[in-house]
């Protein structure tokens, strides 16, 4: 066990548990423990990125971004933001500077196969003097079963051994159920911008896919055949216009089990690396949330609620309380006639909290919907860990609820089973932000800006980086952003607030008041003490510049009361 900064790491339980002896335990993905415990085996020696990769992912294509995510989990799990513990030596790799100290579990006492301590040596001699032959006889026995004890015992060593060598990652996990290739991307127009295009598309593509966490990316082509699952596609160009083609292949059975197609437009302010990061994602999320359904979702589950979903869903995007109230009735509704159905569980959850965090939902009524929630995740969780809608609601909830922190882990979580859940990423950037960490959160909004999935999401990213630059200060920053945002869902009250707090920071005082006034008429009965969120668990940092928006708000017209 190896304990530093008040933290113990099991690595017989592999566990992590948290300080001041209440022994709870900090959860973390099992790739992001095994790095931490690679860095505080090896504390005060500097570990390099590729001595880090090859260790934990062996003979697996992955992309630094995997190893940089567990770098934050860890450094989220041990509260280390001032990056103190885990320490960053440019160009060389991470070294670990908090003091560790190894212990020994002590072994259980020898026991003998009657249920009785052995006895010591001087206690087999005294006997032996005392009882003549019996005891020689009884002694010689105990030698013999000794010896075969430890041949048994070495045997199962040598077996352990084998099977430690056997399950090695990169053996049998290799041939496992989740293994995927990405074939080259096609390119039929025989021109070599589009050809380039493809090819860092595709490599894009598996770069991404060698982050999920419960599958493994083989090399393409070569390893093609040895894949379970093969995904091909072919990119073309127009005028206005790239659009990638994709499709997934069941190796064992030629079935097609996964389509689909995205399209980017090609546009003054779009430069190409941006092109190619929408192209990636566009494709990328999609089978990444087709594959979690394969090889976790249930498909009967699925069938009955798909339909009662959309649906809601279809309310859900227009983002107003009488619509927010129409979706809760129906997803009710369906629970009702159908209380196990996970999907819709999930979906009610989701929507509850959307509620809360909008402010469609208050006093003991939010406390109602937080504990209804809170159970029905939880159920879903315990049922299906690796599922992603259960895993983004989950981190919602924590958002919603001021659990930042844990909050941060279980963004992550989402995020290993789908790098391009744009809503994961916002709910990493808003956690970001009431922990005082305002570049990281612009840097998150922005990330997720760039990928642009679910593109239904696409004004809360922006709203996020108008936001993160407003608590900076930047109003001329935050301007096009928030506009931006309107343009895309004009009904959120809370965007108009910020553009009239931004307005008012640049000097526009009639630009800000009729910000001001819209933002009201989307939420009456807004004032100065029920428009901030709540602080719980915030960054002084945080409160300090929130205030500063606030009294922004104020002068361009909202009221105290």
């Amino acid at each position: 066990m190896l304990r530093f900064s008040g933290f113990e790491l099991d690595s017989e339980r592999a566990e992590l548990r948290r300080p001041d002896g209440d022994g709870e335990t900090v959860k973390l993905r099992p790739k992001t423990l095994e790095i931490l415990r690679l860095l505080a085996g090896n504390a005060g020696c500097v570990l390099s990125k590729q001595q880090l990769m090859e260790a934990v992912w062996p003979n697996v294509h992955v992309g630094e971004d995997s190893l940089f995510q567990c770098i934050r989990e860890i450094r989220t799990a041990l509260g280390d933001d001032k990056r103190q513990i885990v320490r960053v030596i440019s160009g060389r790799g991470y070294l670990f500077e908090a003091g560790v100290t190894e212990v020994l579990v002590a072994a259980a006492p020898a026991v003998a196969p009657t249920g009785q301590p052995v006895p010591a040596a001087s206690d087999t001699k005294a006997a032996t003097e005392t009882n003549g032959e019996p005891a020689k006889r009884l002694l010689d026995f105990s030698r013999r079963r000794s010896a075969a004890f430890a041949s048994i015992a070495g045997l199962a060593i040598l077996c352990t051994a084998i099977a430690v060598w056997v399950l090695r990652p990169g053996l049998i996990f290799a041939r496992g159920p989740a293994t995927i290739a990405v074939t080259q991307i096609a390119d039929a127009s025989n021109d070599p911008l589009v050809a380039q295009m493809a090819a860092n598309v595709g490599g894009r593509l598996t770069d991404g896919l060698a982050k999920i966490e419960n599958i493994r990316v083989l090399a393409p082509d070569a390893a093609a055949s040895k894949a379970d699952f093969v995904v091909s596609g072919e990119l073309q160009k127009s005028e206005q216009a790239w659009t990638i083609r994709a499709r997934m292949t069941a190796t064992d059975t030629g079935e097609v089990k996964w389509t689909a197609s995205h399209s980017v437009a090609v546009t003054a302010d779009m430069d190409v690396p941006l092109q190619q990061s929408r192209l990636t994602a566009g494709i990328g999320h999609a089978l990444a949330v087709r594959l979690n359904e394969l090889l976790d979702a249930d498909p009967r589950s699925a069938a009955k609620s798909k339909v009662v979903i959309e649906q809601a869903t279809a309310h859900i995007n227009q983002t107003s309380p009488e619509r927010f109230k129409a979706a809760q009735a129906m997803l009710e509704q369906a629970l009702t006639e159908d209380p196990d159905n996970t999907d819709v569980q999930i979906a009610l959850a989701a929507l509850l909290m959307r509620g809360v965090q909008m402010a469609w939902v208050r006093g003991a009524e939010r406390e109602v919907a937080e504990t209804k929630a809170e159970a029905m995740l939880q159920q879903t969780l315990r049922a299906k860990t690796n599922h992603i809608p259960a895993n983004e609601a989950y981190c919602r909830f924590l958002n919603a609820t001021n659990q930042f922190r844990s909050s941060l882990v279980a963004c992550a979580r989402a995020l290993s089973f789908d790098p391009w859940n744009g809503i994961a990423l916002y709910h990493i950037g808003l956690a970001q932000i009431q922990t005082g960490r305002f570049e990281d959160a612009l840097a998150t909004f922005k990330q997720a800006d760039r990928f642009d999935t679910p593109q239904v999401s696409r004004w809360t990213w922006m709203i996020g980086a108008g936001w993160a630059n407003m608590l900076m200060g930047r109003a001329e920053d935050a301007v096009p952003w928030l506009l931006k945002s309107i343009a895309i869902t004009s009904a959120s009250g809370r965007t108009h607030m910020l553009l009239a707090a931004a307005y008012q920071q640049l000097g526009k005082t009639d630009e800000a008041r009729a910000a001001m006034e819209k933002g009201r008429e989307l939420r009456p009965g807004s004032t100065v003490h029920n428009v901030p969120t709540p602080t719980k668990n915030s960054s002084p940092i945080y409160i300090e510049a929130s205030e500063r928006i606030m009294q922004l708000m104020a002068a361009a017209g909202l009221p105290e009361s």
